[in-house]
């Protein structure tokens, strides 16, 4: 099939404005825009491999993965904006995570020391860093990549700018409306707006005031009741172990020169994976398998399915953090304290290995008194996936120390710091 721009466009056209002639026209033209996606999919991996070839000279810490978006995220957005297909800028994207408002300069300061070099063009440069981007409170630094005459997006992120954009997408599917799209209560919209200003205030190695940390304690309790009350209001209960990622990169062939291309399926009515497949690094076999999984699991049943590309899948906890930190919590948005404390200790130990201490902690498992491994895992731990891989670490930090006859138990001499995770 011949793509045009002007078919192109009818093809955004058809799915978000429902503007056809009949069923078959709906058909192909929908086709067309299931190749005008997948026409992105190679000349991104190669975008995202080149960076990270880059990268290797970087000396500082970063986490790197793309995606392809999905399509009822394209959709909204051709709803939104009004805009054409052939203009969005971001069906394919790429991702940075470093630990610093001041690494994001440091780190694009050096890929654009090498922009002689690069087989693409940087286009434009949009920071939204200072002031955050319209009225959601969304800060990040965005550039517009252009390669074989398709643009791109890459985004770079401090820890605390991605960990408010990840929060803000778990409580968005929580609440049931896309509150970075400015849907929802707008008490809501502006509570992460606030939220967001204060992590930058913090960011920017000043403390927020008694007042302001007043009035977003009474905007988050507000909240709260707004989001309880409704209707479309998600009560999750799942815990989601970073294991799972563990157990595939058994799978993954380590080649740095190159990209693996995986669907991610995700359950939010239930807060679950439902799969976590490796499909083919051919562009065309990949997006015909995201098609496929899409049809399978559409997302107005509460699934979501994402492609994400990654040399090494393990990172993809880091840059699609919000999967991984669904636990069982009496508050659906974080106080400043707990917001603080973790985007300060998220990356030390994950959701199963802080399930693995509190039930520890719960039935006083210190010093003395053990318990085997086989009954932490099968009583006190059930149905956590990870569970191994979640306790080898908690012993490696000399969190959990091994016993007499192998049995485990807490480690005293570190007991206000495995407090300090519950």
């Amino acid at each position: 099939m011949k793509l045009s721009k002007t078919r192109i466009d009818r093809s955004g056209l058809a799915l978000a404005k429902q503007q056809y002639k009949d069923e078959i026209d709906f058909i192909e033209l929908e086709e067309c825009f299931d190749l005008y996606r997948q026409s992105h999919l190679s000349p991104l991996s190669k975008t995202t491999i080149d960076i990270q070839n880059i990268l290797r000279e970087y000396i500082g810490e970063y986490y790197i993965a793309q995606r392809l978006k999905r399509k009822p995220q394209i959709i909204r957005k051709l709803n939104r904006l009004s805009v054409r297909l052939t203009q969005l800028q971001d069906i394919g994207g790429c991702r940075i995570i470093v630990p610093t408002n001041k690494d994001v300069d440091k780190i694009y300061k050096f890929l654009s020391s090498k922009k002689d070099n690069l087989d693409f063009l940087i286009k434009k440069v949009t920071d939204y860093r200072e002031k955050g981007r319209d009225d959601s409170g969304y800060r990040a630094l965005h550039i517009i990549i252009e390669r074989d005459k398709l643009n791109f997006e890459l985004q770079i992120r401090s820890r605390i700018q991605h960990y408010w954009a990840e929060s803000i997408e778990k409580t968005s599917v929580v609440y049931g409306y896309y509150l970075k799209e400015q849907e929802g209560d707008r008490d809501v919209i502006n509570y992460f707006k606030e939220l967001s200003d204060v992590f930058y205030e913090i960011e920017s190695g000043r403390k927020p005031t008694t007042i302001q940390k007043l009035n977003l304690e009474d905007l988050r309790k507000k909240c709260e009741v707004i989001i309880q009350k409704s209707d479309t209001h998600k009560i999750l209960n799942s815990y989601v172990n970073e294991g799972i990622i563990s157990a595939l990169v058994e799978k993954e062939k380590r080649n740095t020169n190159s990209l693996n291309n995986w669907i991610l399926i995700f359950d939010w009515n239930a807060g679950v994976f439902v799969s976590w497949d490796v499909v083919a690094q051919d562009p065309k076999q990949a997006v015909e398998a995201y098609v496929n999984y899409e049809n399978q699991y559409p997302s107005l049943e509460g699934f979501e399915v994402v492609l994400i590309g990654s040399s090494d899948i393990a990172s993809v906890q880091k840059t699609h953090s919000h999967y991984f930190g669904i636990a069982s919590y009496e508050n659906i948005l974080e106080t400043l304290d707990e917001s603080i404390f973790c985007f300060a200790k998220k990356d030390d130990i994950d959701i199963g290995a802080r399930r693995i201490l509190a039930a520890m902690v719960r039935h006083k498992f210190w010093g003395t008194k053990t318990v085997t491994s086989e009954t932490l895992k099968n009583h006190f731990c059930q149905n956590l996936f990870g569970f191994d891989y979640s306790l080898r670490d908690l012993i490696r930090k000399e969190l959990i120390k091994y016993g007499r006859d192998k049995d485990l138990s807490l480690n005293i001499a570190k007991k206000m710091e495995i407090e300090s995770y519950l």
